[in-house]
């Protein structure tokens, strides 16, 4: 009976235990409940900031890269080994200097036979002109003793028939020398191509060919080389855009600039001077080359640049942040700070987008203020715990 009533005892003690850890934590959670729904009834914690009047430039931003003006895929005008490397890759050449030089002793032997080929048709040429020469002198001694009737007309005939026939001789072995002399020509001027020369002054690539290679004429591509002192910087646009930018080319106004991938702007501005014939099917968009001096060659083909275009100025501008604004149903709107220090809903006409900032149409007027933090679910008519605060301590440039 004793055993009975102890366990009795126990279980007594765990139920009372149970019953008030299940009142606590109800009570935690109404208290809980309560403190949240309190602090979901006062104002709502925001940024705002002052709407921006100010001229403004529209700047185009592009990500872009750089090319060469004029890359040329150097290649022999003829075939053989190479047997001479007069260059090192990645150097710097002039127009005119020599970079290779392939095996030239078949192109001596072809020209030395194709000189003997035409000395011998000359020499040919040279007898056939004496031959000549000695039926003109009997011909017209004929001629004399024809007309004196020592001789009768058929004689007379056959050495004027021996006089056309050695002309047309004499024009046929001009004809071989013509022949002979262009083979000498040539001849001479595949020897003088075994020597590759620099067609235009400019950087080699590093990737060339090396001796010993066996090159192919007009296919082997021996060095690839590039002019350095003035380079494009290549970037794609909308159609929209481009139109926006079509002013621009063919003016010498030098309004681009380029920022690199360290993040330094180079010191030289450029102008657009190319833009493709058609857009690219798969993006819609349209390549477009700026022109840049290289005086230093600090740009390379390959490299990234951000490209920057100054477009016209928009006098006294309305700007806002972008992280301000926010679409709904395919229509823009804004929240501002009303005067009694509730939100308020503005429905925005924007134009076009100048660094981190919107340009403003129509919507807002020069004293609204426009909350740019705190926005998330934020309703219209909410009362606002309001921090002003600037473009600096937001991080927004122009």
């Amino acid at each position: 009976m004793a055993t009975q009533s102890k366990k009795k005892a126990v279980i007594l003690v765990v139920a009372i235990v149970v019953i008030a850890l299940i009142g606590y934590l109800a009570y935690s959670k109404l208290t809980a409940t309560s403190q949240g729904n309190k602090t979901a009834g006062g104002p709502a914690t925001v940024k705002a900031m002052q709407v921006i009047k100010r001229d403004t430039p529209l700047n185009y931003e592009y990500a872009g890269n750089i090319k060469s003006t004029d890359e040329v895929k150097i290649t022999s005008r003829v075939s053989g080994t190479i047997v001479e490397k007069y260059i090192t890759g990645g150097e710097f050449v002039q127009a005119g200097q020599p970079l290779y030089k392939i095996d030239s002793r078949q192109y001596e032997s072809t020209l030395l036979s194709a000189q003997a080929t035409l000395a011998q048709s000359q020499a040919n040429y040279q007898n056939a002109l004496a031959t000549l020469q000695n039926a003109q002198v009997d011909n017209n001694r004929y001629q004399t003793l024809l007309s004196q009737n020592a001789i009768s007309d058929q004689q007379a005939a056959t050495q004027q028939s021996q006089v056309e026939a050695l002309t047309a001789s004499l024009q046929a072995q001009q004809a071989i020398i013509d022949s002979n002399a262009a083979l000498v020509k040539k001849a001479q001027e595949d020897l003088d191509d075994t020597v590759v020369y620099a067609p235009t002054s400019g950087k080699l690539d590093i990737n060339d060919i090396d001796v010993g290679a066996y090159a192919t004429a007009g296919s082997t591509v021996l060095v690839t080389m590039g002019s350095v002192d003035q380079v494009y910087a290549q970037f794609n646009v909308s159609e929209n855009e481009y139109l926006n930018l079509a002013s621009f080319f063919n003016s010498d106004t030098n309004n681009v600039t380029i920022t690199l991938s360290d993040g330094t702007e180079y010191p030289v501005s450029g102008h657009l001077v190319q833009v493709d014939r058609s857009l690219t099917t798969n993006t819609g968009t349209l390549a477009i080359n700026a022109l840049f001096d290289n005086p230093d060659g600090l740009l390379l083909p390959g490299m990234f640049a951000r490209v920057k275009i100054s477009g016209q100025v928009i006098p006294n501008a309305t700007l806002i942040p972008q992280r301000a604004v926010q679409q709904i149903l395919e229509k823009t709107f804004v929240t501002v700070v009303g005067p009694d220090n509730k939100s308020v809903s503005k429905a925005v006409t924007l134009g076009d987008k100048v660094g981190s900032y919107w340009i403003v149409k129509d919507g807002l007027d020069t004293n609204d203020v426009v909350v740019v933090e705190g926005l998330t679910k934020l309703q219209e008519g909410v009362p606002l715990n309001v921090t002003i605060v600037t473009p600096e301590e937001l991080g927004l440039t122009f």
